[in-house]
């Protein structure tokens, strides 16, 4: 994936730097249906940093804040504001060959958890967990949300067979979801801190958020094949 963007309660996150999934797929000859199948010798979803607009100072409500957090806090901004924010999968990839190319029902399922990284926040800072994901439903088709959210459509894109069928190029694609419900941060700061800055983050960020009111945009090129293509080497740059 290389644009779109990520709305998670109040805040939205574009995707500025390229989000890669890898694998392969399984196809049932008798069924048609296709499991998904995860990498080998690398990350299945590539762990990529996107920067959080307005850094630490759009990130936490401060208000009652202790003095002494506070004065950490006024610190944290003036030497490292920046915040970044890294998808990272919360439990299996399931993939829908014939709901991608039919455009219709879900083509990708990515369960997620989100994670939060500034010195201030500690190195646990996570929306969503693997026992609460973010659970993204990826369709390349048109989404039925609950309000307040619309419907919203992705798009296929261009398609090109290649090798014989063994792999599908498809460029300009956009998978969507903005029917699913974003869980609340969790375990930002430290052990003296976090249960002042768990609430600080949950209030300015508005989590949880429930189903209806986020969103995602995943758009970008890629290439589709067979599980026992892709362990074949056939080229995929």
């Amino acid at each position: 994936m290389t644009s779109g963007s990520f709305k998670l309660g109040t805040s939205t996150v574009p995707i500025g730097d390229t989000i890669t999934l890898q694998g392969g797929y399984e196809l049932d000859p008798d069924t048609g249906a296709t499991t998904w199948i995860n990498a080998e010798g690398g990350p299945t979803l590539s762990a990529t940093p996107l920067d959080v607009p307005g850094g630490l100072l759009g990130l936490p409500d401060t208000t009652g804040w202790p003095g002494w957090l506070l004065d950490q806090f006024e610190a944290a901004v003036s030497s490292v504001n920046a915040v970044t924010a890294t998808a990272e999968l919360a439990g299996p990839v399931q993939f829908n060959l014939n709901n991608y190319f039919g455009e219709s029902g879900t083509a990708i399922t990515l369960p997620l958890r989100v994670k939060l990284s500034n010195p201030f926040l500690g190195n646990n800072c996570y929306i969503g967990s693997n026992s609460d994901p973010v659970l993204l439903q990826l369709t390349s088709g048109a989404t039925s949300p609950p309000p307040p959210n619309t419907s919203i459509s992705g798009q296929l894109g261009s398609v090109t067979v290649l090798y014989r069928g063994r792999l599908i190029k498809n460029d300009g694609f956009r998978l969507v979801d903005n029917a699913f419900r974003a869980p609340e941060a969790d375990g930002c700061g430290n052990f003296f801190t976090n249960w002042l800055l768990d609430p600080a983050v949950n209030l300015k960020q508005g989590l949880p958020s429930s189903a209806g009111k986020n969103a995602a945009i995943m758009e970008g090129n890629q290439k589709i094949g067979n599980v026992l293509n892709v362990r074949a080497s056939i080229p995929t740059s």
